[in-house]
């Protein structure tokens, strides 16, 4: 047996202590299990549920996400429309996504100025807030703190903030550069610009974006510049510290590049994580199901997209395959609604309806990784208490062969349940051991089974 751990496994494990000075590690966490890989899931889970979290006790909401339905060609009325939509299938966060403030018209400008866009939001932001909670619904915004343009009015007023090696051209990556947070001067203006925006518009959740990796980590003038690597991070985590402690009503959810990013630490200061940009549901099986091996559901934002999967690959799937994937965790949606036909938008109501019955089992309950999702069906379940909800997914039905039976876990053998659906009761013995049919056929099929112990 080995066990590794420690900060660092380059520059950023090394460290020069002045006389007199510590330094205070991360946290290592490590656990015992004598109940297989899924105990030890289920334990980690459970860890983090009890221990890092924040209020993870608390149901994370139904949300809805404008990227994928409008992009950068964002404004208030646009934004309404499709708040008034989102409310009506029950959606409960509205989030507006990228492309809200400075002169953000594409990726190339704007990063670092932190004010409402004065063509698409006239009024700024709080009317638009103000509107979303009265449907009914909370207000959220995405934000990318440590990153700027150069085509912004931050890097023009302060070009020596971000991170650069004195001689060399510095590296922009999506037409990005990284401040450099080991600096008290971009923290505090960090600081200043995201407590004023959260300050003067009554927003309730906080999509914290990071999409690029350093390839400039210098500080020119500091004699030991490797400390930035370490520096960075406890600024990051203060930045979040101070701004939960001055805003408690806010939830921030941790995203990096999609689904980077996602540590205890982080953990410890977020709500929930967007686990990766790849929305397709069947990649997302795969995606979810490494996922599940170390951090709970309760922290897995995953979202419904549009069929054809306009992001990716223009796989068409059934809104049935999209929301039984996506409910696995903290259910989104993130679909052009505007374009969604009222046959649609009512199933989607329905399937959100099921999603808030079967929520408590989902983000609080113990997860079981029934069978993994490598071609044939693939299933987990969620049980607290006398209820379980078990999520199957079929993407294809090779050579007509009948789909096996699902042998469920974490049951009473000795008692009886009832089907939530139809009423069928069967001994846990002969769930357990015998398994049950789930009636899915075909490619990219799914379904939802409920059992309660009576």
């Amino acid at each position: 047996m080995q066990i590794t751990g420690g900060a660092g496994y380059d520059d950023s494990g090394l460290l020069l202590l002045a006389p007199g000075e510590s330094y205070t590690t991360p946290v290592f966490a490590g656990l015992f299990a004598d109940g297989g890989f899924g105990g030890a899931s289920r334990a980690w889970h459970a860890y983090q549920r009890a221990y890092v979290v924040p209020d993870a006790g608390r149901d994370r909401p139904v949300l809805f996400n404008s990227w994928e339905a409008t992009g950068f060609g964002i404004s208030a009325r646009q934004q309404w429309g499709l708040a008034r939509r989102a409310a009506a299938i029950g959606v409960e966060l509205f989030v507006v996504d990228d492309g809200w403030f400075g002169a953000r018209t594409d990726d190339s400008a704007g990063l670092g100025d932190w004010t409402p866009n004065p063509d698409r939001f006239p009024g700024g932001l709080t009317p638009l807030a103000d509107q979303v909670h009265g449907l009914g619904m909370r207000f959220g915004i995405w934000v990318e703190p440590e990153m700027v343009n150069p085509d912004s009015d931050l890097y023009r007023a302060h070009p020596d903030w971000v991170q650069h090696q004195h001689g060399r051209r510095r590296t922009e990556f999506r037409d990005q550069l990284v401040l450099n947070l080991a600096r008290h001067d971009v923290q505090e203006y960090l600081w200043e610009r995201l407590d004023a925006l959260l300050s003067g518009t009554p927003i309730d959740f906080v999509k914290w974006d990071f999409n690029r990796c350093f390839t400039d980590a210098g500080r020119p003038g500091e004699p030991y510049p490797q400390r930035l690597w370490v520096d960075h991070v406890r600024a990051f985590h203060g930045l979040l510290d101070r701004l939960r402690a001055a805003h408690p009503g806010v939830a921030f959810e941790s995203c990096s590049g999609g689904g980077g990013r996602i540590d205890l630490g982080v953990l410890g200061r977020t709500d929930q994580v967007w686990t990766s940009d790849n929305t397709d549901p069947l990649d997302r099986l795969a995606i979810q199901h490494g996922f599940s091996q170390l951090h709970p559901a309760r922290v897995m934002a995953a979202w419904v997209t549009d069929s054809p999967n306009t992001q990716l690959n223009g796989r068409v799937s059934s809104l049935r395959f999209r929301f039984v994937s996506a409910m696995a965790g903290v259910l989104g949606i993130g679909g052009d609604l505007g374009r969604w036909s009222e046959e649609e938008l009512a199933e989607t109501a329905r399937w959100v309806g099921l999603y808030k019955e079967i929520r408590p089992l989902v983000q609080h309950g113990e997860l079981y990784r029934l069978r993994p999702p490598t071609g044939g069906l693939g299933a987990v379940q969620y049980v607290l208490g006398d209820e379980s909800v078990v999520l199957a997914r079929l993407p294809a039905q090779r050579y007509g062969e009948p789909v096996p039976a699902l042998r469920l876990r974490g049951l009473d053998p000795t008692a009886s349940y009832a089907c939530r659906e139809t009423g069928e009761v069967h001994r846990g013995a002969v769930l357990l051991h015998h398994g049950l049919a789930v009636g899915l056929k075909g490619d990219l099929d799914a379904t939802v089974i409920r059992r309660r112990r009576i």
